[in-house]
């Protein structure tokens, strides 16, 4: 793969590159862990700070729609303010409002922070691809570096249940925030040292009106999902915050055509290759995220598995994603070119989530879910680093941050997506399969909603080989 973005000077016999890649991947391992280590310690923070059921839910909520809302204001920030500014700033008040959150001493404290740390969020997480892209050119090293950054990013919400297990059972759920301070210190410090220092194009003017219609519809969006698993898809609510979010959507496209600097360029997405690259962690967010969510109750609930021992039983995703993503798919693609290698990694995904209909309060953990988990991981690893690679490709310099900023939203709308409709689908599935006793409707939901999450995957994995067409990259 080729780009138009210059190097910075040396980059390419500059050995501390390999040290930005680790200060870039710890900054996005910061935020996608942070998407589930909470989760496993939230009925340990209800309990102390006597949260009622809608404040923690708003936990995880303030975090997603600051988030999500924010993340194209954020790269087109970093665009111009220049990236290495913005994700130093970023992880380190994403690290303030860690320590927060910590020691939050009431609900409205604990949920004011977890809002702080999405807003940082979305100012870093822009610019660790995009400081990638210029970080390494030559095409072995970057197909090395985009194959080790896909992994982090496919692996840190199952390394989040991992750690969190851990740390909710053996020393306290605040410590599920305190462990951002370390990785953020690390690597604030380390990329004030290592990071390439990319201008910032001050002549990008920042478009409000834009920023607040392109964040109202995915705000909208984010919001109308997360209570649809609560309220249900008929609720006035969710259908009202749906309408709204329509509404500030083709009002955003709209203004996008029209404004001389706009904050989502639609020629980004006019390339077929990127845009099936947006669609690809969308579609793959949908379906791992609602898996998570299942074998996390399935584990934990059914399978009386500890915190700990639920979180060690996602080491065989992490393992089949790592795997494929670095020793496989980057060698692949440039031979392959991108379309064979996402159809094929959705394809995986969706088998495995269509094999997890079998799910029963019975089944073996290592007949069933273990080897459905490295099907699963290795699709992740065989499409994402192609998404990587591709995202910023051909972009012009100025707009790298946006076009970054644009994947980390995809994931974010798939994931909320995913986990909203499928939790209405399995809650629909047990209610109708009474007769199976409590634990057996359960467990039937959680079997057809995973069914459904790998027909839509495998539906994306079409839509896709259709999209990039046959041309090699």
């Amino acid at each position: 793969m080729t780009t138009t973005l210059a190097a910075p000077e040396g980059a390419r016999t500059d050995q501390r590159r390999w040290w930005a890649l680790v200060a870039i991947g710890l900054a996005q391992l910061l935020v996608i862990v942070d998407t589930t280590i909470v989760n496993i310690a939230l009925p340990s923070a209800q309990h102390e700070l006597g949260m009622s059921d809608a404040a923690r839910q708003w936990t995880i909520s303030a975090y997603t729609l600051a988030f999500g809302g924010l993340l194209l204001l954020g790269g087109r920030l970093a665009d111009r303010l220049g990236r290495k500014n913005t994700l130093i700033v970023g992880a380190i008040g994403f690290a303030l409002a860690s320590a927060v959150g910590g020691a939050a001493s009431g609900p409205g404290m604990f949920i004011a922070a977890r809002a702080a740390q999405g807003v940082f969020a979305a100012m870093l997480a822009p610019s660790t691809l995009s400081l990638l892209t210029v970080t390494f050119t030559e095409a072995k090293e970057r197909a090395k570096a985009f194959g080790i950054f896909s992994a982090i990013m496919m692996s840190g919400a199952a390394l989040g249940l991992l750690a969190g297990g851990a740390l909710a059972e053996y020393l306290d759920w605040r410590w599920c925030l305190y462990v951002n301070l370390p990785l953020a210190a690390v690597a604030a410090v380390l990329g004030w040292f290592v990071l390439p220092k990319v201008e910032g194009h001050r002549e990008t003017k920042l478009d409000w009106i834009s920023a607040i219609l392109g964040s109202g519809g995915i705000v909208s969006l984010v919001y109308a999902l997360s209570e649809a698993a609560t309220r249900g898809w008929g609720s006035g609510l969710v259908l009202g915050f749906l309408a709204a979010a329509v509404v500030f959507v083709v009002a955003f496209v709209v203004r996008q055509t029209r404004v001389a600097n706009p904050l989502l360029p639609l020629r980004i997405l006019a390339d077929r290759t990127r845009s099936a690259g947006y669609l690809t962690i969308a579609g793959a967010s949908f379906g791992m995220f609602g898996m998570f969510l299942f074998l996390t109750y399935q584990l934990q609930a059914i399978m009386h598995y500890s915190p700990f021992q639920a979180g060690l039983a996602f080491l065989p995703f992490l393992l089949g994603n790592v795997l494929v993503s670095t020793l496989l798919s980057r060698r692949l693609l440039p031979r392959t070119g991108p379309r064979p290698l996402l159809v094929i990694g959705l394809l995986l995904m969706g088998a495995g989530l269509v094999v997890l209909t079998q799910l029963t309060p019975d089944s073996s953990y290592w007949g069933l879910i273990l080897p459905v988990e490295l099907v699963v991981g290795a699709g992740g690893g065989f499409a994402m680093p192609v998404v990587m690679n591709t995202a910023t490709a051909g972009v012009e310099a100025r707009e790298s941050g946006v076009a970054s900023a644009f994947i980390t939203t995809s994931q974010q709308v798939g994931a909320s997506l995913g986990t909203a409709s499928l939790n209405t689908i399995a809650s629909s599935a047990t209610a109708s399969a009474a007769g199976l006793g409590t634990v057996g409707a359960t467990v039937h939901g959680y079997a057809v909603a995973n069914g459904w999450g790998g027909a839509i995957v495998a539906a994306v994995a079409i839509g896709v080989g259709v999209l990039v067409g046959p041309k090699k990259a």
